[in-house]
């Protein structure tokens, strides 16, 4: 199926979407690990079944050096040994903070407790605006049937240039 519409063709589209792309590089940039930013992202993807998000963070992480293992088990993190207890504490935001429908309470107090034991003020930001972006970013997605699999690791920022 192709998308319905073109996010990349669309004038007013890419002006948001630069913008949008200018807002991630402050996270990008931010002391947040980048193998947590790649985690966090690929995490909220999955649980939002964003196809394009999905192929973009895998492959991303992959050229970032994220081992293969790591990306496998991203949607089973709990179930594995391979993410540190800050990533874990990381991943448990994600899921908390992207299924606000499904817990009625948000992010629950242990999580956000866990968050704190591991990151800093300024990792903390970027971990929060991290997961309202990524969100954001999934359903612009998912809403004009932006597929994966067509991805190239650098392709987004070198759409936006």
């Amino acid at each position: 199926m192709d998308a319905r519409f073109n996010l990349f063709e669309n004038e007013l589209a890419t002006k948001f979407a630069k913008r949008f792309a200018n807002a991630g590089m402050v996270i990008h940039q931010s002391p947040l690990p980048r193998s947590t930013q790649e985690l966090v992202s690929l995490r909220a993807s999955q649980i939002n079944g964003c196809g394009w998000c999905i192929d973009m963070h895998t492959k991303e992480a992959a050229a970032a050096g994220e081992t293969a293992v790591r990306l496998h088990l991203v949607a089973a993190w709990r179930e594995s040994t391979v993410f540190t207890d800050a990533e874990r504490a990381a991943l448990a935001l994600t899921e908390e903070g992207t299924r606000l429908a499904d817990a009625h309470q948000g992010v629950s107090d242990e999580t956000w407790a866990e968050v704190r034991k591991h990151y800093d003020d300024d990792q903390t930001a970027a971990l929060v605006s991290l997961v309202a972006l990524i969100n954001a970013a999934n359903r612009l997605a998912v809403i004009v049937h932006q597929r994966g699999g067509s991805y190239e690791p650098g392709m987004f920022a070198a759409a936006l240039d």
